[in-house]
């Protein structure tokens, strides 16, 4: 840790802290991720959320009620050290055996278009309504990485959560394939259950007249449809990987408790090209968190297409 002492014996030894360019090598996969990316005016409304919250309504057998939202979202990544030294040693051999991690920090901002719950509550809210702010960082393990996870991000949010989640990257020619994975509670495969009628509601009557939350990444493949991709770098983040996981204040354990979280993005480039002849860049990601209450297990699903814009 850089304490001010130790920050003032640099400068008087006239050493001083340098950020990497934009497009330092040490970034990695994480490289094309500097900068910031919207849903405005190229992709708006391509943001969808999906959450089940406890909820008594009178007259209703169910306990909970489904929540979705439409939103745009700003997603800004700046640049903070391309080598913060993690120092260690080994000690079987004498030489220290530092690690190396290069840093972006991030800020997303979402403000939802239109929101929609079942059981209706009269709680969703209105247009325009800021619903969701998270500040964080991503890194870059650009050595000494363990059983080959490389990225790692780190995430806070005012609700009073933070999260570790490890990872890998990879790159793919051409568009990623993307899983079209259940919205349903685990263990739950079937709609006829009376217990998932929120669900069976919006299966039946799409939100905004797209929106599935039984298969909420269904849009992100739609989002691909007409678009030549030509290379994809993936990041793959799972906070149940090694030293992960969440952490929350006590009244979220209580009563709805995030206990995991995985989440995957795709940075894409694009065949078109922008003003200045370089490939428009897309970034598409999925995100699921499982929130633990009346001992059931609810995936709180995200999921956008945004465009880099700066």
């Amino acid at each position: 840790m850089l304490t001010t002492k130790k920050f003032k014996e640099m400068l008087d030894q006239g050493r001083t802290l340098k950020h990497a360019p934009e497009d330092e090598d040490a970034l990695g996969p994480l490289k094309q991720l500097t900068g910031v990316w919207t849903n405005v005016p190229n992709l708006p409304g391509h943001g969808w959320n999906m959450i089940a919250l406890p909820f008594i309504k009178d007259g209703s057998s169910l306990n909970y009620r489904l929540l979705l939202n439409q939103y745009n979202e700003k997603h800004q990544f700046g640049l903070v050290d391309k080598g913060v030294p993690n120092r260690g040693i080994d000690l079987n051999e004498p030489e220290n055996k530092d690690q190396f991690v290069a840093t972006l920090d991030y800020d997303q901002s979402i403000t939802q278009i239109a929101a929609m719950d079942f059981p209706e509550s009269g709680e969703a809210g209105p247009p325009n309504l800021p619903i969701h702010h998270e500040p964080g960082l991503f890194l870059h393990m650009t050595n000494l990485a363990t059983t080959g996870f490389d990225i790692a991000r780190l995430g806070a949010i005012p609700h009073g959560n933070s999260m570790l989640a490890l990872g890998k990257a990879r790159t793919i020619d051409g568009a990623p394939t993307i899983p079209q994975e259940s919205g349903l509670p685990v263990g739950f495969k079937k709609l006829d259950n009376p217990y998932l009628a929120p669900y069976k509601h919006f299966h039946e009557n799409l939100f905004k007249g797209v929106f599935d939350p039984t298969i909420p990444n269904d849009l992100l493949n739609k989002a691909n449809q007409g678009v030549t991709i030509v290379k994809t770098t993936e990041l793959m983040f799972d906070s149940t990987i090694d030293s992960g996981g969440i952490s929350s204040i006590p009244f979220i354990k209580k009563q709805a408790t995030a206990t995991k979280m995985n989440a995957t993005f795709w940075i894409q480039e694009l065949a078109d090209k922008d003003s200045k002849g370089d490939p428009i860049l897309r970034l598409q990601y999925t995100q699921r968190v499982i929130l633990n209450f009346f001992g059931i297990e609810w995936p709180h699903v995200s999921i956008n297409t945004l465009q880099k814009v700066v």
